[in-house]
């Protein structure tokens, strides 16, 4: 479905939100978003504020009393962020104030914004595409500073110029496909023409995908858990991963009863690190419900640490554990306490299985460790050259790929050739907003703050 906008200039109501965080602070901002502002500014303040001009003015209520004095900026259309006026109050930054200044501005007839819907307005008045949209969120929930530059490359337009490109060069192809039809007597030229167009493609469309998929682990990160019988160490090495004691380490079986998460980075990549119960059987209800959650998130881990005590050798409880570990999930086995077994730190394979030899209390090994899960997550480089992509932008370039997959397979018939190049035109097309349907739209915006 193409997206619909709302013809440029068109009046719409007034909007108004809070726009810094809860709590109290030096200033606090209540954004305010529509049509003649400059009406509305008079009235809240009793003055008409110059263009991109900061204005030191008393706001006051309907009796005429101060509420708080400040500063008025007013931004007029369509030189905004929403493409249209736009009135930003910066008061004190008490919540008491803020709340007094924001039921000052729905008195005098703006309605309370809806989460995202101020991007969501600069997205409907061309300010953005939808991609530089969801970079604005993304920008504001960057966990790293690696995630932060690149959602800063996307909201510049550097993700949106990349599909660009490649959407004109999908045009261009789609254009000779098509008039040939109408002509068949150059079809074999065509057909000759456009196959080094599809390969190149192709390539430029991996490289886009592999920088998107370095993006979204800076976005999502990386799930590990750690697995195993009771006391081979699992909150030993959550600590030294960590830096900090953040589990309870005792010689007592089933001290975990329930799961430890701790969130640490790794050249940038967040690696959410959670500590699980002992796996064992027990008469014990509350350990008991401690290892079903266990099960629970190594189902839905990204990888798992299996660790066993290397000082006791491969147990039977071990085996059972691996037995029970789903497949679909990378493993690692973690051979713990390799200090005590004599052993030096190292890394090798068995049976298609990486083996890691290391001791959480000395941090030993440990940097093998973190190679791995590196490894394990696909990581290249230092993300220098990542774009912070999201599901949906990584679905729409994997479906975009499949279409030109099939577009060079049907390249002896132009005219499903032709239908598969206008598929991926529109699976690409969708990343920056240019064929989106409303439920998508809602779906997006409707995870940003209220306020942005």
């Amino acid at each position: 479905m193409e997206r619909k906008k709302l013809p440029r200039g068109e009046p719409r109501d007034t909007i108004a939100a809070v726009a810094t965080p809860p709590g109290r602070g030096g200033i606090g901002v209540v954004r305010v978003s529509g049509h003649d502002l400059l009406a509305f500014a008079e009235r809240l303040s009793g003055k008409r504020p110059a263009a991109r001009l900061a204005t030191l003015a008393d706001v006051k209520d309907g009796s005429g009393e101060t509420i708080d004095q400040g500063i008025l900026l007013y931004f007029p259309a369509p030189y905004s962020f929403t493409g249209e006026d736009v009135l930003e109050l910066q008061g004190h930054g008490g919540p008491i104030v803020l709340q007094l200044l924001l039921a000052r501005c729905l008195e005098l007839g703006a309605r309370l914004a809806d989460p995202g819907e101020f991007t969501r307005r600069a997205f409907l008045n061309d300010k953005l595409d939808l991609a530089q949209a969801e970079a604005v969120a993304d920008l504001i929930e960057a966990a790293t500073a690696q995630a932060a530059r690149a959602a800063l490359r996307s909201l510049s337009g550097e993700f949106s110029q990349a599909v660009h490109a490649l959407v004109e060069r999908l045009i261009e192809l789609r254009m000779l496909v098509e008039a040939t039809l109408d002509f068949p007597e150059e079809e074999i030229e065509v057909v000759a023409d456009a196959a080094p167009r599809l390969v190149n493609l192709q390539a430029d469309l991996a490289s886009l995908r592999a920088r998107a998929k370095q993006g979204s682990l800076l976005r999502n990160g990386l799930h590990v858990v750690l697995a195993g019988p009771p006391n081979v160490g699992k909150s030993s090495l959550l600590n030294r991963l960590a830096g900090e004691e953040r589990a309870i380490v005792t010689a007592i079986a089933g001290t975990t009863r329930d799961t430890v998460r701790e969130t640490i980075q790794l050249e940038g990549i967040p690696l959410h690190i959670i500590d699980t119960a002992g796996l064992r059987e027990t008469e014990d209800t509350l350990e008991r419900l401690g290892i079903e959650r266990s099960w629970r998130e190594i189902a839905r881990a990204d990888v798992v640490l299996q660790l066993v005590d290397a000082s006791a050798g491969t147990t039977v409880a071990d085996i059972a554990v691996a037995e029970q570990l789903p497949t679909g999930v990378p493993r690692v086995v973690v051979h713990n306490k390799c200090d005590l077994a004599g052993r030096q730190a190292g890394r090798y394979e068995l049976e298609g299985c990486v083996h890691l030899e290391l001791s959480a209390k000395t941090g030993a090994g440990i940097p093998l460790l973190h190679d791995e899960l590196l490894r394990i997550a696909g990581w290249a480089g230092h993300g220098e050259n990542a774009i912070l992509a999201r599901a949906r932008h990584l679905e729409a370039l994997a479906a975009t790929d499949a279409h030109l997959t099939r577009a060079v397979m049907e390249l002896p018939r132009l005219e499903l050739c032709a239908e598969e190049l206008r598929l991926a035109q529109k699976a690409l097309a969708a990343i920056t907003g240019e064929f989106s349907a409303d439920d998508l739209l809602g779906e997006i915006f409707s995870r940003f703050c209220i306020g942005k």
